[in-house]
């Protein structure tokens, strides 16, 4: 029995972009034993994944923990290891695995080539991170199928959050949205007025409850849109799990957000998704699942995450004042001029946009709405 180990230490986002990848193995391989190491806070999006065996839980923290994962890792014995990482420490971890087959990405400059037996070069130009980690596939022969990345959740899980909405005190009668103001990094976050003021237009325009999600860390922006909206959103920022969060998405009609985990999540349960793209790509990080719009401006400098260099943030941040910066990198007191940016109006034509033109049934979005969900892609909301 084939026994594989897929190493992807990154975020959420990026665990959930690798399922394509598990379940193109097991299709491929369906008597492989396949077991996923990531790191501590990113396993729970894993669990009930029918194409996964076991999960391997990384803590980064300790030395102690990482022995000991070492010494465990040569006891499992795999006779492939696929490193979906491209960084050094998982690819160190490949070596110290023993097996006899470690595949992984390198170029020319890169030193961690060494640690594999199999090196997948990197293909110029930008693509989707999901098509990036299923070439690594390529050297076992193993082809891509469906490339929506999945997120299993059980009746459990979702009579956990229906119980939680209840609490909430959110109405069931009323089409629900959730907004994700929240990113990783501040340069991809929209300014929390703009939150406020879609907020108030969503509830008062289209009927909608707005529900503003987050995790502990973002309890106090989620608090400081709702003092600034009129009509009082919905504060369920540090009140869910990983899973509860997903199955609200599930039962939402619509999920807004910055480039986030949360907006991988809301896409891989089928929720319709309109995402704001800062200094990042979206034709290589853009959501894939249910139906999608994605807003960003393009930038020259895209993507390089310089953390001196504040353009990217700049575009997205003050997008909504139709502001452009001049200049590889802004300065401060740098002038700004006149363009077209990402406004709330903009941003509402584009919750409305995302179902139109869409093959399927015809449901009730928003209290004064009628929209077209892609027959399959959508799951039942009640």
């Amino acid at each position: 029995m084939p026994n594989i180990l897929i190493i992807k230490l990154r975020y959420i986002g990026d665990v959930l972009l690798a399922t394509p990848t598990l379940r193109a193995i097991k299709a491929a391989r369906p008597d492989a034993r396949v077991t996923m190491m990531v790191n501590r806070g990113t396993q729970d999006v894993l669990s009930g994944n029918p194409d996964l065996d076991e999960i391997i839980v990384l803590d980064k923290g300790s030395l102690a923990a990482q022995s000991r994962l070492i010494v465990g890792l040569r006891h499992r014995r795999f006779d492939t290891v696929i490193d979906l990482t491209d960084g050094d420490r998982s690819a160190f971890l490949s070596w110290t695995s023993g097996a006899p087959v470690r595949i992984g990405f390198n170029d020319e400059h890169r030193w961690r080539g060494h640690y594999y037996t199999q090196v997948v070069q990197s293909v110029p130009g930008v693509r989707h991170r999901i098509d990036r980690d299923l070439e690594a596939l390529k050297p076992l022969s193993i082809q891509a199928g469906s490339k929506d990345p999945q997120l299993w959740l059980t009746p459990e899980e979702e009579n956990s959050a229906d119980k939680l909405l209840n609490q909430l005190g959110v109405q069931r009668s009323q089409s629900m949205v959730i907004l994700q103001p929240s990113a990783r990094y501040w340069f991809k976050a929209w300014p929390p007025e703009r939150y406020a003021e879609l907020a108030d237009r969503l509830t008062s325009q289209y009927g909608c409850q707005v529900l503003i999600g987050g995790s502990d860390q973002d309890i106090d922006l989620a608090q400081q849109i709702r003092q600034m909206a009129k009509r009082s959103p919905i504060n369920a920022a540090g009140r869910t799990t990983i899973k509860q969060f997903a199955a609200i998405a599930k039962k939402s009609a619509l999920f807004v957000g910055s480039d986030s985990g949360a907006m991988h999540m809301a896409s891989a349960v089928g929720t319709p998704v309109v995402a704001l793209f800062g200094p990042s790509n979206p034709r290589e990080w853009g959501p894939r699942g249910g139906p999608v719009e994605v807003l960003y401006k393009e930038l020259d400098c895209r993507s390089c995450f310089h953390p001196t260099c504040e353009r990217g943030g700049a575009e997205l941040h003050a997008a909504d004042l139709g502001r452009r910066s001049v200049g590889r990198c802004v300065p401060d007191g740098a002038e700004w001029d006149n363009g077209n940016g990402i406004t709330v109006i903009l941003l509402i034509q584009k919750c409305v946009h995302v179902f139109q033109h869409l093959n399927g049934e015809s449901r009730v979005l928003c209290k004064y709405a009628t929209v077209f969900l892609g027959r399959g892609n959508i799951h039942d909301r009640a």
